[in-house]
């Protein structure tokens, strides 16, 4: 990895803001100073990179951040220098994105897991006592600030966001639950759509793979795809977003996005089963149905997002694997 320093009055030609390096050495005593340090860059969402050197995308307040943790570093009788960088050889952008998506994901799963043990408190049927109901309410806030904490951090969109979002807003949902709700859901299903605009976040994986195909090849075959940036994404009427935060079609519960998408629409079939469980346990990592399907598939989904860096082909790629798959169980349950 080479450090392409910035040459001052000339402006850099790279389309990628670049990063921020935080270079340190810090003495091994007192071993608390060590401890607090590497707090304070996780605390910004910062990732080593090598040892002791930590990245963040390059801003003007990630660059007020990290001189303040530099200055503080020196102070307790280390060394810090802090570079502005282009990366040439060894990583590139993409994987240290991916570093980035990586340590957020961590995040949000483990959110994801504290919010399933909330859920296991909550009475089956009816309405839980007005204590546990506090109890729970509080945990919920508890939780959704900690979303929004991460989320803060969370540079490169990481790909279990939308997941602990679905666990919460069930959550949210059974504790205002109130009677006939059920059907009221009922009768808000639609009638499949034709030519619509489909929105979803950039940088395509398995769920938003899958649930693209199954939406052109079951529910609106002249339906047009937008991948957007969601912090830069304005929903326009008549849009219908999916996995993506506030979607029409997202995370419920434990339900992956191509879960929900085939109980709304009332899709069924083995075949489709069989894929729903393939991309329920990659996506949400959470083993619940253990198939013997799942490594060979996520081998695939991760080859097409390494080759293709464009959404248009990471889907076309995907469509036809689902295709051939669906075929393959439709014949395989005959």
């Amino acid at each position: 990895m080479h450090y392409n320093h910035p040459v001052p009055g000339k402006e850099k030609t790279a389309p990628d803001p670049g990063w921020l390096l935080l270079i340190h050495q810090i003495p091994p005593k007192p071993s608390y100073f060590r401890v607090k340090i590497w707090r304070r860059l996780q605390k910004l969402g910062a990732v080593g990179i090598k040892n002791s050197v930590y990245a963040l995308p390059s801003s003007e307040q990630a660059q007020e951040d990290l001189n303040w943790i530099l200055r503080e570093i020196v102070e307790g009788g280390g060394d810090a220098s802090l570079v502005e960088a282009r990366l040439i050889e060894g990583l590139n952008d993409e994987q240290v994105k991916e570093m980035f998506r990586a340590a957020r994901d961590a995040d949000y799963q483990a959110v994801s897991e504290e919010a399933r043990q909330v859920a296991r408190t909550l009475p089956r049927k009816g309405d839980p006592p007005e204590e546990k109901r506090g109890e729970i309410e509080a945990a919920v806030a508890r939780l959704e600030k900690r979303v929004a904490d991460i989320a803060s951090i969370d540079f490169f969109h990481a790909r279990s966001r939308e997941a602990v979002d679905g666990l919460l807003r069930e959550l949210g949902e059974k504790l205002v639950a109130r009677p006939g709700s059920d059907k009221a859901a009922a009768a808000q299903r639609a009638e499949k759509p034709r030519g619509g605009t489909w929105v979803t976040r950039t940088g395509i994986h398995v769920d938003r793979m899958a649930s693209a195909w199954l939406i052109r090849r079951f529910i609106d075959p002249d339906a047009k795809f937008k991948f957007v940036t969601s912090r830069e994404y304005h929903h326009q009427p008549g849009e219908f977003r999916f996995d993506m935060f506030d979607g029409e079609f997202t995370h419920r519960g434990e339900l992956c996005t191509f879960e929900v998408l085939l109980a709304h629409f009332e899709i069924t079939g083995a075949a489709l089963r069989a894929i729903s469980e393939i991309v329920h346990d990659i996506d949400l990592k959470d083993e619940k149905y253990s198939r013997p399907d799942n490594a060979g598939f996520e081998h695939l989904v991760n080859g097409i997002a390494m080759a293709h860096p464009k959404d248009e082909a990471r889907l076309q790629r995907a469509s036809a694997v689902l295709d051939d798959l669906y075929e393959y169980f439709k014949r395989k349950r005959r």
